[in-house]
């Protein structure tokens, strides 16, 4: 081994299309660079509003921590049973189009739904038009094992997950 300077062989710079068209100045409804970002926002907020007024129907106090990155979207805390509180059940919420296939999942979302075991559920929403929508659809251990070292994200078949999805309930 001989400690040398590094020689730096190629480089890549990758920019996206959108931002390129932004900075060019097309407008956002003749190059579309912004469609995309507002669908998915719009379904997410959707399917967002279901799974939290599933929830609170359940006589459930409901909060939206999806904005601290945490591993899931809701945090759901049962009414007293008995005295006792039961444990609070932790949300993560994926909207999609209807006719989508698959769901897309983080590395941070499948650990916390290892880990959480049964206080974790993955709540599919299926969002068709403006403001209907299917759903909420509940599965529980939705994940075998942890992904290798290496993956991100992983694409989940959305038709299998349905297949082992359940009706919400209050426990």
């Amino acid at each position: 081994i001989v400690s040398a300077t590094p020689v730096v062989l190629g480089g890549a710079l990758v920019i996206p299309a959108g931002l390129l068209m932004q900075r060019k100045g097309v407008p956002q409804e003749n190059g579309g660079w912004s469609a995309d970002t507002e669908a998915r926002a719009r379904v997410e907020r959707i399917a967002m509003q279901a799974v939290m007024k599933t929830e609170r129907a359940l006589g459930c106090d409901v909060i939206d921590v999806s904005a601290q990155k945490c591993g899931w979207d809701v945090t759901s805390i049962p009414t007293v049973v008995d005295g006792r509180i039961p444990a609070s059940r932790h949300i993560e919420v994926k909207g999609r189009s209807k006719g989508a296939s698959t769901i897309t999942v983080t590395r941070n979302e499948v650990f916390y739904g290892l880990n959480q075991a049964d206080k974790f559920i993955l709540a599919v929403v299926l969002i068709d038009g403006d403001d209907n929508f299917e759903g909420p659809y509940y599965i529980r251990r939705p994940f075998k094992q942890e992904p290798d070292w290496a993956v991100t994200s992983i694409n989940l078949d959305l038709s299998a997950l349905l297949e082992q999805a359940e009706a919400p309930c209050p426990i």
